[in-house]
């Protein structure tokens, strides 16, 4: 783990997209936090150690989702598949299929496995696979502001981890879509899916992979940020909103409630979802893994009280 000093800083951006704004003024307590994001070989164990079996192992209940044809009822998780053709730019059924047998063993489905890829993030982990391997290592998933806070590297107000220009000088700084999202990718980096933790640079706290690679679970309910009341005043450990608050109220009947992703992942690109960028957030349900969704923990070293605005 990095130690993070405490500090304040400018959380959110007003110049992507809406739900990154406002920019308020945030203060965090010191912690620590993982040098990368939790990996294969680190889940593996806590797997033996524990016997845990993750949601995409589990074949869901019909009666937790009302409308689920039985059929339909079998473990798996959503994958990425490449589409030989675009009928819509943003359909994004067109690339992510449910997969029957894909889980963190089998990231592709069946047939597929991590031998090859022990250093590379876990995946296919819903909110609950996360905080569960986090309370067996004694450790935490982040709050949104926390996990921002480290993100930026001490960086006020910069577009990215590493300072305004997304490839300075044509480095590539992040695992990121580099080509015309979903259909043709660069694979200049040798890597057309996940990488190893690591690969690239750390940021200037010494954190590798903030950005790119893999979408980071936090432990903040997801709603539109709100300002202080007023502009001088600096928000002191924000946490996300109330639970209740954070299902999706343009899907009528939803019952999964939200908790906030992170980072971005090897999926974003300039052509579609700029969010390899420490403000840039996503509204995940909580019991939602993917090929491009993983985690890492933070370690507070004195209990604090962090109240729910």
């Amino acid at each position: 783990m990095t130690e993070v000093p405490g500090g304040v800083f400018r959380m959110g951006s007003d110049r992507f997209y809406p739900e990154e704004t406002p920019v308020r003024r945030v203060r965090v307590d010191g912690f620590w936090i993982d040098t990368h994001p939790v990996t294969n070989r680190d889940f593996a164990a806590f797997v033996a150690a524990t016997g845990y079996r993750t949601l995409s192992e589990t074949a869901p209940d019909p009666r937790d989702y009302p409308g689920m044809a039985s059929e339909l009822a079998k473990a798996g998780s959503s994958v990425f598949v490449p589409p030989p053709r675009l009928h819509s730019a943003t359909d994004h059924r067109q690339w992510w299929q449910f997969v029957f047998g894909a889980d963190w063993r089998h990231p592709y489905g069946p047939g597929s496995s991590i031998e090859g890829l022990e250093d590379h993030p876990v995946v296919h982990v819903a909110h609950q696979d996360a905080a569960a391997y986090a309370r067996w290592v004694g450790k935490s998933l982040p709050t949104e502001a926390e996990w921002e806070y480290a993100a930026r590297g001490g960086l006020e107000q910069a577009d990215y981890a590493w300072g305004d220009e997304l490839a300075p000088q044509g480095r590539l700084l992040a695992n990121y879509w580099r080509g015309e999202f979903p259909l043709v990718r660069d694979q200049a980096d040798g890597w057309a899916r996940t990488s190893p933790v690591g690969f690239y640079p750390a940021n200037d706290h010494g954190l590798y992979d903030m950005i790119g690679n893999v979408w980071e679970w936090t432990d903040d309910w997801y709603a539109r940020a709100t300002p202080p009341a007023r502009s001088c005043c600096v928000i002191d450990n924000p946490r996300g909103a109330p639970k209740g608050e954070s299902y999706d109220r343009e899907a009528p009947g939803a019952r999964i409630a939200r908790k906030v992703l992170k980072g971005g992942s090897h999926l974003c690109a300039e052509n579609y979802c700029q969010r390899y960028r420490p403000a840039a957030r996503h509204a995940q349900p909580i019991d939602t893994g993917a090929t491009h969704i993983g985690f890492r923990c933070v370690w507070r070293p004195k209990r604090r009280a962090v109240e729910r605005q």
